[in-house]
């Protein structure tokens, strides 16, 4: 890649557990070190019950990866919210990070970063969102108002939307305000048959390439497979 180049990746981890159902954080670092990406937005990054404790621990992330988590500063073991963190290279500079309180049926919410890499800035989305259509159109509505506060900075969003439709529902409410990065199936890791995990950007990105992380290691540490995108500013 290019200098000016940057690389988004989106990866639903299932808490570290793989589809051999053992929980490997090793493993998910390993699958992050093959993304090479500048900036990750991850879900199911924290256990579900309980304190919602990393399912990477922060220790392992600082002394075995490039990255960094957003900080979020709302649970104390969790580098997520509701399962949904943002992780940047230690080289960047995170200018902002935030939680975005979500509409829901169950728990759901969504995250934000802004990042300086030195030669741009951008900003990141990350979600996960619900299993019901109803609820994905009003959690999808929520995002991009969020989006709309302050849409002068380059914005990409990523996460699991849990949508299988082709265009419809919350697709549709998102593709009248961003470009679709066409990456591919991701879900399920083993026989990928679905388009459940999105990367989508803003009229100020010019998309490059996008595809699906499809590698050996990544069919075992997750049932889904990491997707990403490499985008440039216009």
């Amino acid at each position: 890649m290019s200098a000016q180049t940057i690389r988004i990746a989106s990866y639903n981890i299932r808490k570290a557990i793989g589809t051999d159902r053992r929980r490997n954080p090793e493993r998910i670092i390993a699958v992050l070190a093959e993304l090479d990406a500048d900036i990750i937005a991850l879900q199911e990054a924290d256990r579900r019950f309980g304190p919602r404790i990393a399912a990477i621990p922060p220790m392992l992330l600082d002394h075995h990866s490039d990255y960094k988590p957003a900080p979020l500063n709302v649970q104390t073991d969790s580098i997520g919210w509701h399962g949904n963190a943002i992780l940047v290279r230690k080289s960047a500079q995170i200018v902002m990070s935030d939680i975005i309180h979500l509409p829901y049926l169950e728990p759901r919410g969504a995250v934000v970063a802004h990042v300086d890499f030195g030669h741009a800035e951008l900003r990141l989305f990350g979600m996960h969102l619900d299993l019901s259509g109803l609820w994905r159109r009003k959690q999808a509505a929520a995002v991009i108002h969020a989006y709309g506060l302050n849409n002068e900075i380059p914005t990409l969003l990523a996460g699991d939307l849990n949508e299988w439709s082709a265009a419809r529902g919350c697709l549709a409410d998102f593709g009248r305000h961003f470009h679709f990065a066409p990456c591919g199936r991701s879900f399920h890791a083993q026989r990928p048959v679905a388009q459940l995990d999105r990367i989508m950007h803003c009229g100020q990105l010019e998309l490059l390439d996008c595809g699906v992380h499809d590698s050996i290691l990544a069919r075992r540490a997750s049932d889904h497979l990491p997707i990403w995108a490499d985008v440039r500013l216009k």
